[in-house]
């Protein structure tokens, strides 16, 4: 229970405008949510979240769990972890490996991994986790292990401050360096796709040549925004989608390519580097993730077919 006195300089704001200064480690839709479920009282009463405040008022506040992510089973599922504090997580995921469960995947993900390796995390929200990587997009992603961190996690990716930089195999040559802005949405008329939607999300995706064959190219790709399929539906837009993408690939444009990376069986994408600050310490913390045995045979694989001409 945490028992709060409006100062003065507050009068006048909302009540969860006031909530979000005083308890800043927590996000403004928590303490709405905390508001709404009576978890915040003002003086001793129920409140809204846009109820004024004056100053003076005594708020007791209740933080609740989130009922979803404790409804999650915990499964002993290997995990690879690249650092751990008492703050934060940092995971090396496999290719194959579901983030949250959801239709079709309602047990063996990295969500329920978690919970078994950390059981504390089922009293936070998706159990600490803040972003995702596609189920068939190995590398790295970051987990808060408190609501604190889980928080400034939350808030360092909106602000674009968390550098996240991947590896990709494509299909053709784009030129050497690009920038593509276009706005992510959902497909109008297969909604398990995402597309290039006037109406959808920004999105900003930097890329540069690293190194091309006969047919493919691989690049770097730096994202700005992470939008669901964001270096998927970028790279299809220009004409080069990835190698192995059961979604977003063309057969006919993929006809180019050696008959190994035309089989490929997954999407060749890779998140080999992670850069965020500490939510604790405010200490700038680097992780980089080498490319996985399938990925580096395919590279391998490519590079032979460029050598043999």
């Amino acid at each position: 229970m945490l028992d709060l006195s409006v100062p003065a300089e507050l009068a006048g704001l909302r009540l969860d405008q006031a909530l979000a200064r005083l308890l800043p480690q927590y996000s403004r839709s928590r303490l709405q949510e905390w508001v709404r479920r009576v978890r915040v009282t003002v003086d001793g009463a129920p409140a809204q979240p846009k109820d004024k405040v004056w100053g003076g008022e005594r708020l007791v506040v209740h933080p609740g769990l989130d009922p979803d992510a404790l409804a999650n089973a915990p499964q002993e599922i290997a995990l690879h972890v690249v650092f751990e504090d008492p703050h934060i997580l940092v995971i090396d995921k496999p290719a194959g490996l579901v983030v949250h469960p959801g239709s079709g995947n309602p047990q063996g993900t990295l969500l329920n991994a978690l919970l078994h390796h950390a059981p504390a995390l089922a009293t936070l929200p998706r159990a600490g986790i803040v972003h995702r990587l596609d189920k068939d997009t190995s590398g790295l992603l970051v987990v808060g292990k408190t609501l604190e961190s889980q928080t400034a996690l939350v808030r360092q990716l909106q602000a674009r401050s968390v550098s996240r930089i991947y590896i990709a195999f494509v299909i053709g040559i784009p030129p050497a360096t690009g920038k593509v802005e276009a706005a992510i949405g959902r497909h109008p008329v297969a909604r398990t796709r995402m597309a290039l939607v006037s109406r959808g999300k920004s999105a900003v995706t930097h890329y540069r040549v690293l190194r091309s064959g006969y047919g493919w190219s691989q690049i770097e790709c730096r994202l700005e925004t992470g939008r669901t399929h964001q270096i998927r539906v970028h790279m299809q837009s220009m004409g080069h989608s990835l190698i192995g993408d059961p979604v977003y690939g063309s057969a006919r444009t993929a006809r180019a390519l050696p008959p190994f990376a035309r089989d490929f069986p997954r999407q060749a994408l890779h998140a080999t580097r992670l850069e965020l600050q500490h939510p604790h310490t405010g200490d700038t913390l680097r992780f980089t993730s080498a490319l996985p045995a399938d990925l580096r045979q395919l590279h391998a694989e490519l590079e032979q077919h460029a050598a043999a001409g």
